[in-house]
């Protein structure tokens, strides 16, 4: 009887177990980058034009232009306000330098699209006051609404 050596299975490299990891990673990394631009993109399409909004309302109300102010209000608040009314109540208040939008929240439920905006605003005293602007859209437009 001839002696045979028992069959032992040849080395595996750890070289390719690396290679096969590595390019497995950086799949998921590139998924996960594609997947947060992708998301981003969705988010600032869906508040970038109510945010526009209310950055120009918002820089209206600072620069005391009060006919731009007054243009982006909904179709109710300029039934409910004039905008002689409205530039009158905005010059008694303090005035203003500078403001922030520090809160946007955009909702869609059952196709009613509306929003809120936290704004706040700097008056000259220093002393910052947050305002909550409700937003509705409006035959294709953000409005600032009550």
């Amino acid at each position: 009887m001839a002696y045979e050596p028992a069959m032992v299975p040849p080395k595996k490299s750890k070289r390719t177990l690396f290679i096969v990891l590595g390019v497995v990673l950086a799949l998921c990394c590139s998924g996960g980058v594609v997947g947060g631009f992708v998301l981003y993109r969705v988010v600032q399409d869906a508040t970038g034009p109510a945010r526009a909004t209310v950055d120009t309302f918002a820089g209206a109300v600072v620069a005391r232009d009060y006919p731009a102010a007054y243009r982006l209000f909904c179709a109710d608040v300029r039934d409910r306000l004039g905008e002689a009314d409205f530039a009158r109540q905005q010059s008694a208040q303090p005035e203003l330098t500078g403001y922030e939008i520090v809160g946007l929240n955009v909702t869609n439920n059952n196709g009613r699209v509306r929003g809120s905006a936290n704004v706040r605003f700097t008056p000259r005293d220093g002393v910052a006051i947050t305002q909550v602007l409700p937003l509705v859209k409006e035959d294709g437009d953000w409005r600032i609404c009550d």
